[in-house]
């Protein structure tokens, strides 16, 4: 067995060795590393065929005679190794401390009315009732973190992690803690004068993301930070659907005075970043 080849890319190594094998002539490969294949020709004696045929396959690599050869001989043994899909590294990267402490507790409190029973949970988070619960600060906050079914929960931290990590990212903690908190008690404050205290939802904070992030990027494109049109006009038809309550009771005030918080956040941004 004599070394033919190092190719740096193991994938178009194994296409080779596949094309090879249709042609009678067997080539096994060895990956060094993630990014590094050894070709290594079994029979000696076929060593000026492997080569010519080599340099073809590196002068044209894409050609359609090698990527079926692959289909006709491809094996489920191959020694390359294919990693999943990141999908945590993805959620990792998509935010920071913010983003990801505001989802864990999001979902903590949702188990936690799972297995305690909504009544329970609400009785201790839930926005204050009268003046004798104002100083528990926590209350004019916390309905941010209630969560009825799972579609609504699935929702609102899929839109949090996307428009919240990705002002955590470009603008820092400090501004998504900034928007996070005063969305959360502005919003709070309006559906409780609709509904009492019987409500719930991060859906305040995250009208108030987007409608931050789409106007940010808007008036500012360098900044970092944006939401696609087409986006920005589907939400604006959910907004007005959730205003008829076609799929049920909403929180439409929420919804709206947190997007309308959002903007107007934006606005006083955008004004305080212009040069002078």
């Amino acid at each position: 067995m004599i070394r033919l080849k190092t190719l740096s890319n193991p994938h178009l190594a194994q296409t080779f060795v596949d094309y090879m094998a249709t042609q009678g002539v067997v080539i096994e490969l060895r990956p060094s590393s993630p990014t590094i294949a050894e070709l290594w020709l079994k029979d000696d004696n076929q060593l000026a065929q492997a080569e010519k045929e080599l340099d073809y396959f590196l002068t044209d690599p894409t050609n359609k005679r090698y990527s079926a050869a692959s289909w006709d001989v491809g094996r489920l043994d191959t020694p390359l190794r294919y990693s999943p899909f990141p999908y945590w590294k993805i959620v990792r990267e998509g935010g920071g401390i913010v983003t990801h402490t505001v989802a864990v507790l999001c979902i903590a409190v949702y188990l936690l009315m799972l297995l305690s029973g909504t009544p329970a949970v609400m009785e201790w988070l839930a926005f204050p009732e009268d003046s004798s619960q104002y100083m528990q600060v926590w209350r004019w906050f916390t309905p941010a973190l209630l969560h009825f079914s799972f579609a609504h929960i699935l929702f609102n931290l899929v839109m949090w992690w996307y428009a919240g990590g990705m002002v955590e990212r470009h603008l820092g903690s400090k501004k998504l803690l900034q928007i996070t908190l005063f969305s959360a008690l502005i919003s709070a404050y309006a559906q409780s004068l609709f509904s009492g205290i019987y409500f719930g939802g991060l859906s305040g904070v995250v009208y108030a993301l987007i409608g931050y992030v789409w106007l940010c990027g808007e008036m500012k494109p360098t900044l970092g930070i944006k939401l696609p049109r087409a986006m920005m006009a589907a939400i604006v038809i959910w907004f007005v659907i959730d205003h008829f309550d076609f799929l049920g009771p909403v929180g439409n005030a929420a919804h709206f005075s947190g997007l309308a918080f959002g903007l107007l956040l934006a606005v006083w941004d955008m004004q305080k970043k212009r040069p002078s």
